[in-house]
């Protein structure tokens, strides 16, 4: 076996990039510029360094991937030739993943499971840090590890890898920490834009997986970065799309029913995958760390027993997912590979193999809608679609339901076949597959892998929760509104009775201003006690909030004017007032209701 050789020089690669780290001299860049001057230049042109690394990051990683899917491809051939024997098939597992192991154990530690979770907690817990020694060790331990036949994916590692290259480049810039965290999800979507061919598809699995958010102020430099990665896969490999997949065509509006039907089965796929996976990875997790090298020849065992006597289990098998698409795999092969691929998958994962879930996560899919469709045609021949395109759809399904991303499995199945009739039925069972996946298994694959290790990312719910926090649901009624003509010596005597510290100030035509009890005592003791409010309070706007607003808005609003009061105002009309909203009253939604009871309650 020859994959030993391949990684030896890896350890000695780690060592010697962070000797020639720790020897560089501070005071220059490899650029041969002083720092003071390229601090200059940061400072004044940030903007612009950040648009080209963007550029660049894009054609590196291209680069990376392409080379990732060519390495892996050749080294599957040679250590998988057509006329191999069969206990080729146990071995090659097997010491692939006890090599690998080792390596990952003893060198590349951050280089274990999927990448998209490392990826994500380098966002959000690591300040945007990927060592250069995790990016060696990711690809070429997960290429190796894939070529063994293990049957991980390559997406979610190439995610990790364009993302350490993002960062790597981004500190070696010297760029700001703000800056690199913002250029870790620009790498990752340039990984998955190359990986799978799909641009489109990566710039939303990025935002809607990596930084959870669509409206991401990064939204741009994504962009750039998928197509520039994008174009250069196209320009070495060709445009060759990753299955070649027949035109969809519904036959009957009534098989509608029957993808919801699928949508079921792969929303209870989807849950046994995560459960089993999640469980068995806790229990690794238990043993000894001293067996830690030791444990992913687990899952080559696994793998190699299975594979000895099913061999369209090893690898990435992107092969027979496009025989299913095609409509060349038998019904019992397709039952038989999604009972065997998901145990194998689970046991890979688990035991601390390098690979992802993303791929995995599609062949079960396409597997689990031929199954659908062949049993959907023996029953109805003439109401529905061909196996082909309920394979096609369950690929979407599997995916919407195990990564939690059914925006990014409409839009990618749409890349796919370039083809808009499939849409519909593709986001109904979505739709049902996400929604069963989320009431049976309501934690994220992703969030709970990052959870076992120890970190805590931030949720959806968290997220959700926070935008149902709004104004509308802290507002009392104003009870207590100063008029235009009330005079500085009035209002100070009303506020001896009320319980607030701030009240609204009104005309005829509604709410003007606010203005608080050290205000008045401020204007009192310069010598305004009679004039009216109407000439001391100003008319060039006020603070204000709306009941659509979040709270965490209306606690900057207070915290920038000095109040503890703001009035609630129309959208429509400023100046009609709907409410106020007090500290207390916003501390009592969180769960602080300090001196909520003291307050005058108006409704």
């Amino acid at each position: 076996m020859k994959l030993p050789k391949l990684c030896f020089f890896i350890p000695d690669l780690a060592t010697k990039t962070k000797a020639m780290s720790a020897s560089r001299p501070a005071s220059k860049s490899r650029w041969g510029v002083s720092s003071p001057q390229w601090a200059a230049i940061l400072r004044d042109r940030e903007g612009q360094v950040f648009l080209v690394s963007t550029l660049v990051i894009g054609a590196l990683v291209g680069l990376a991937v392409v080379a990732f899917i060519l390495l892996t491809e050749r080294f599957g051939n040679k250590l998988y030739p057509a006329a191999g024997m069969g206990l080729r098939r146990l071995l090659v597992p097997v010491g692939g993943s006890l090599g690998m192991g080792y390596l990952l154990y003893r060198y590349f530690p951050d280089a274990r499971g999927s990448g998209v979770p490392q990826t994500k907690a380098a966002l959000y817990a690591r300040e945007g840090n990927i060592s250069f020694g995790t990016v060696i060790g990711k690809f070429f331990c997960t290429s190796a590890t894939l070529a063994s036949g293990i049957p991980l994916g390559r997406e979610g590692p190439a995610a990790q890898v364009g993302a350490g290259i993002a960062s790597v480049l981004g500190r070696w810039l010297g760029l700001r920490t703000e800056k690199v965290k913002a250029l870790l999800p620009v790498g990752a979507t340039a990984a998955i834009a190359a990986a799978f061919n799909t641009p489109l598809a990566a710039v939303l699995f990025s935002l809607e997986e990596v930084v959870g958010d669509l409206h991401a102020p990064v939204l741009g430099s994504v962009v750039l970065a998928s197509a520039t990665s994008w174009a250069m896969l196209r320009l070495l490999l060709g445009n060759n799309p990753l299955f070649h997949v027949p035109q969809y065509q519904l036959v009957n509006p009534a098989e509608f029913g029957i993808y919801a039907v699928l949508g079921v089965a792969g929303g209870l796929v989807s849950v046994a995958f995560t459960k089993l996976l999640l469980g068995m990875r806790a229990r690794f997790l238990k043993f000894p760390r001293k067996t830690l090298w030791f444990q992913p020849v687990a899952g080559g065992v696994v793998v190699g027993t299975m594979g000895w006597f099913v061999p369209q289990l090893l690898g990435v098998g992107y092969d027979h997912v496009g025989e299913a698409l095609n409509g060349a795999m038998a019904l019992k092969l397709m039952a038989l590979l999604l009972v065997l691929k998901l145990v194998a998958v689970a046991v890979s994962y688990a035991s601390g193999n390098a690979g992802g879930i993303f791929g995995p996560s599609l062949f079960l899919g396409a597997m689990l809608g031929g199954v659908v469709g062949n049993v959907a045609n023996h029953f109805f021949p003439h109401t529905v679609g061909t196996p082909a395109a309920y394979a096609l759809v369950g690929m979407g399904t599997a995916f919407a339901g195990i990564v939690r991303a059914p925006m990014t499995s409409v839009l990618m199945i749409f890349e796919i076949t370039r083809d808009y009739a499939v849409i519909v039925p593709l986001m109904i069972s979505n739709l049902v597959s996400f929604f069963i996946s989320s009431k049976l298994q309501p934690k994220a694959i992703y969030d709970e892998l990052a959870y076992q290790d120890g970190i805590h990312l931030p949720r959806a719910e968290s997220r959700q929760q926070e935008m149902q926090r709004q104004v509308q649901h802290a507002m009392r009624e104003a009870t207590e509104v100063f008029q235009v003509d009330t005079t500085v010596e009035e209002a100070l005597e009303r506020a001896r009775f009320s319980g607030f510290r701030a009240w609204p100030v009104s005309d005829r035509n509604g709410v003007i201003g606010v203005v608080s009890l050290a205000r008045l005592r401020q204007w009192a003791g310069e010598g305004s006690a009679g004039k009216a409010l109407r000439e001391l309070v100003g008319a060039d706007g006020f603070p204000h909030v709306h009941i659509d607003h979040p709270l965490h808005m209306a606690l900057d609003r207070m915290g920038a004017s000095q109040l503890d009061l703001l009035p609630v105002v129309s959208r429509a009309n400023v100046h009609q007032l709907r409410g106020v909203v007090t500290l207390e009253d916003i501390l009592a939604q969180y769960g602080v209701a300090r001196a909520a009871e003291s307050l005058p309650k108006g409704r």
